[in-house]
């Protein structure tokens, strides 16, 4: 028998901006697109490529650590966890999680894409029939009230892997840790993955990649605009970049322009300079105090850190200014 999991949650996230998005940020002065456009199904496909990359360390090393730490992970969270995930995709990480850790009583994730976040619950039904799998549909960037209601000697624990919390801008990241420190509540706990500051050739390889796969997936937000909205971008006009900005400590990832063109979109036109760029995603990369100071003025604490020796990536916070002795996650 196949177990088909039903919505725990519908928000209804707004997912008809797009044409709004776009026109705002070619408006600005440095033009923009929201890196989430990067995920259509093509898109999503070229992702997963890229993390099978030689250069691409992050899920590579995130995935090491998990499995290495996985012991001293389950102490950490406690006797009797549920397991909330921010942005659950296939949740491929999850399932490390959830195989290993025996005392998660429940699995929350949480996905602004039907499609995928069904897909993804099914999966984990399949191997896990018992556990309570209770999917929400819902854009995490903005706030996701959940009445989960632990029961006593339970607690709360976010998931938040991938380092995805680089691509937020230093004010956003804080706001959103502290949706999430108001979500785990009492004796909860965030483990979260954060990329550390390391030698820049290894930072640009991983965004540049020799078989042009990131080149690709940078491109693909253009294609799938033309797809939702009928602009004419024409791919062949413009170039991935990717440079890492020592002073804003992060990846900027652009589409440059190799000639001067002009966009039409819904009526209005965007001129483009040759050499101008679009900028498509930030990708920051922190210090182990850096982002305790973050998470610190997020309400958290740091109360242990992972990392890999080689390419450190990894850490955990949980509120352990809520209760004492509780995982409190920082990023590496």
């Amino acid at each position: 028998m196949i177990l088909l999991p039903t919505l725990y949650l519908d928000l209804h996230p707004d997912t008809n901006t797009l044409l709004s998005d776009v026109v705002d940020g070619l408006s600005q002065d440095q033009k923009t697109l929201p890196s989430k456009y990067f995920y259509d199904k093509r898109g999503s496909a070229l992702f997963d490529l890229i993390c099978e990359l030689d250069e691409y360390y992050p899920t590579r090393s995130e995935l090491s650590i998990l499995g290495d730490n996985i012991d001293e992970i389950q102490h950490f969270l406690g006797e009797s966890v549920i397991l909330v995930e921010y942005g659950s995709g296939s949740s491929t990480k999850t399932r490390l999680l959830l195989d290993a850790i025996p005392q998660i009583d429940a699995y929350v994730p949480i996905d602004i894409s039907r499609e995928h976040l069904l897909d993804a619950a099914s999966n984990i039904l399949a191997i896990h029939p018992e556990m309570k799998v209770l999917p929400v549909c819902a854009d995490y960037s903005q706030t996701v009230h959940l009445d989960l209601s632990p029961d006593p000697g339970s607690h709360i624990t976010a998931f938040f892997p991938g380092s995805t919390i680089g691509n937020f801008k230093t004010a956003s990241a804080i706001e959103f840790l502290k949706r999430v420190h108001t979500l785990v509540g009492v004796g909860g706990g965030l483990l979260i993955g954060v990329d550390l500051e390391k030698d820049k050739g290894v930072i640009e390889s991983a965004y540049n990649d020799l078989n042009g796969v990131t080149a690709e997936f940078n491109k693909n937000i253009l294609l799938h605009i033309n797809d939702r909205i009928g602009s004419a971008f024409d791919l062949d006009t413009f170039e991935h970049r990717a440079i890492y900005n020592f002073q804003n400590h992060r990846i900027e990832m652009f589409l440059e322009s190799t000639v001067e063109q002009v966009i039409t979109i819904n009526g209005s036109d965007y001129s483009f300079d040759q050499g101008e760029t679009i900028l498509t995603e930030y990708s920051h990369k922190y210090t182990l105090n850096g982002f305790e100071d973050l998470a610190t003025k997020a309400g958290f604490t740091v109360d242990k850190v992972w990392t890999d020796c080689r390419l450190p990536f990894f850490c955990s916070i949980p509120n352990s200014q809520l209760i004492e002795l509780l995982v409190d996650l920082i990023g590496s």
